[in-house]
């Protein structure tokens, strides 16, 4: 009997494991935000920009063996700790106490404010940086911005819109920021394409 009872026991340790890490998650999102939601940008977005290696390595079907380029990540991973994470959680703290949810029409005017305000700021800091990361000239980067940065606002308001208007509109104030991050999982994987 002793077997089977451990058996039993450390299947309900691993089921309960992801109840321990959103217990931990909330905790630390409770203790340090700001710290919490950068950690959890920059592995998000290391991972959106592994991940979009992997489909691109796939789709160009490159020997397998070749190795991922790891300096793609690190700066994805560096650019969502120190900016997506701290800029978005304060953006989303600034725009609940600037539009409160009394004032009319206030899920409307965060959208106005998010899509024609903050996300064109947002993605032009996306590609400075970046740029500056893979260590481009200015004549580069000003080159890299006005060939992508309408396509890529063009595909920002597509794909961000609805998401955003769940986010700001649905989601807790304290998740916002980790909704953004598991949305742009698949947008950094569309932003790493056009680096190409």
């Amino acid at each position: 009997m002793a077997p089977a009872a451990s058996k039993l026991r450390a299947g309900a340790g691993v089921g309960a494991l992801p109840q321990r890490a959103l217990a931990q998650y909330l905790r630390l999102l409770r203790l340090y935000p700001v710290l919490t939601k950068a950690a959890t940008s920059g592995i998000l977005s290391a991972l959106g920009n592994f991940l979009a290696q992997l489909i691109e390595k796939k789709r160009e079907k490159e020997n397998c063996s070749q190795k991922l380029d790891v300096s793609g990540p690190l700066r994805y991973a560096i650019y969502g700790f120190f900016f997506t994470g701290p800029l978005s959680h304060f953006f989303y703290l600034f725009m609940e106490h600037w539009i409160p949810s009394e004032v009319p029409w206030a899920g409307v005017k965060r959208l106005l404010l998010d899509r024609l305000l903050f996300a064109p700021a947002f993605l032009l800091l996306f590609f400075l940086i970046m740029n500056f990361l893979e260590g481009r000239d200015t004549a580069a980067v000003a080159v890299q911005i006005r060939r992508s940065f309408w396509p890529a606002l063009r595909m920002n308001w597509q794909v961000w819109t609805p998401a955003q208007f769940v986010n700001i509109n649905y989601v807790p104030l304290q998740f916002r920021v980790l909704f953004a991050n598991l949305v742009s999982l698949f947008w950094y994987i569309y932003l790493a394409s056009l680096g190409k």
